[in-house]
């Protein structure tokens, strides 16, 4: 199941503080950088993470490994959410320094309910969220959806991304049958019990089922009306964006030099995350991992989008498109949703 992009889906209006739970009660972990030989003291950084450590992630723990945080002065502590929300609600509650979460997200918080945080940079540069399906089904595009069950989480952000791909084609979102499925995306196609799910990642689903021996279809949602919008992005607070911007710039400095070293040695820092995985909770496969990194390393970095870059157009056309869904009332303005700290 795909619990990080249901619980991601639930966090529009009300639900943004109260978060989704997430099935164990606690999944923190702690991880901790070297101290330079000059043994100056270490400014420590929390950083929640959107869910728990995967290919995704694998920059961030060979960062920490190598020492790149601890050359900018920083010791980096990696948490895991207890809620799916926390890298949200910490950061903007002062109790955790960084936060990776939703482009989405971070304007639906923004523009509803002020919530005190900014992007300061885009780790995936495009939507990861796609249409599944089982082969069988030969669903291929938003047409083939018509007269179709789709499983979902029950949330507006999903019903919003349905309604706008079948516009895009001339259809109608009535024309499909949206099923709350919960937390079982990938088992109520497996089962029959819907034709097609949305709220399954590409990197992570898709290898998944195909490693359970299960042949699969998927269509992105960009390719269908949906803006291109970044599927993570790094939050730092307000306050801390005004009063520590050069901390700020020090870590990102340091992701940047760790996803250096994802594209030139995959195997070498993937092996770094299957080191530091979550086993007890969340056991990671090596092959679905090397597959989502596979998936993963074009979309963090772009011929036109260097790793962690953002742009306005993206961000504005974001803004448009929750406005016409209805999921904003206001646009906020662009410098209350993103930072560029190393143009600064």
């Amino acid at each position: 199941m795909d619990m990080k992009r249901i619980c991601t889906f639930a966090l529009a209006g009300a639900l943004l503080l109260g978060g989704c739970s997430a099935p164990a009660a606690q999944l923190g972990t702690e991880t901790g950088g070297d101290t330079p030989s000059g043994g100056q003291e270490l400014r420590e950084i929390s950083v929640v993470l959107d869910w728990y450590p995967n290919a995704l992630h694998a920059f961030l723990y060979d960062a920490i490994e190598k020492g790149y945080f601890a050359e900018e002065g920083l010791d980096v502590t990696i948490q895991f959410p207890s809620n799916a929300n926390d890298a949200m609600s910490l950061v903007a509650a002062g109790q955790a320094e960084i936060g990776l979460y939703y482009q989405q997200d971070v304007i639906i918080a923004r523009a509803n309910q002020d919530v005190p945080i900014k992007s300061i940079g885009a780790v995936v540069q495009g939507p990861l969220n796609i249409i599944l399906s089982l082969k069988e089904k030969d669903i291929t595009s938003p047409e083939d959806l018509v007269g179709k069950t789709i499983g979902y989480a029950g949330t507006e952000l999903s019903e919003a991304l349905i309604h706008s791909i079948m516009a895009y084609v001339g259809a109608d979102s009535s024309d499909v049958t949206l099923i709350d499925v919960g937390f079982d995306l990938m088992s109520s196609m497996t089962t029959g019990n819907v034709d097609a799910t949305i709220g399954c990642l590409v990197n992570h689903e898709v290898p998944q089922m195909e490693e359970e021996g299960f042949e699969v279809n998927w269509f992105d949602l960009d390719d269908y009306g949906v803006p291109t919008y970044y599927e993570g992005v790094f939050l730092a607070s307000d306050e801390m964006i005004e009063n520590e911007p050069e901390v700020l710039k020090g870590f990102l400095r340091a992701c940047a030099k760790g996803f250096d070293d994802m594209q030139a040695d995959p195997d070498g820092v993937l092996q770094i995350l299957l080191n530091n995985q979550n086993e007890e909770n969340f056991p990671l496969s090596q092959t679905v991992e090397q597959q989502s990194m596979a998936t993963l390393l074009p979309m963090m970095e772009t011929a036109e989008a260097p790793f962690l870059s953002q742009t306005a157009e993206c961000w504005q056309e974001n803004v448009d498109w929750l406005l016409s869904e209805g999921l904003i009332q206001e646009a906020p303005a662009l410098g209350q949703l993103y930072v560029d700290l190393l143009d600064q």
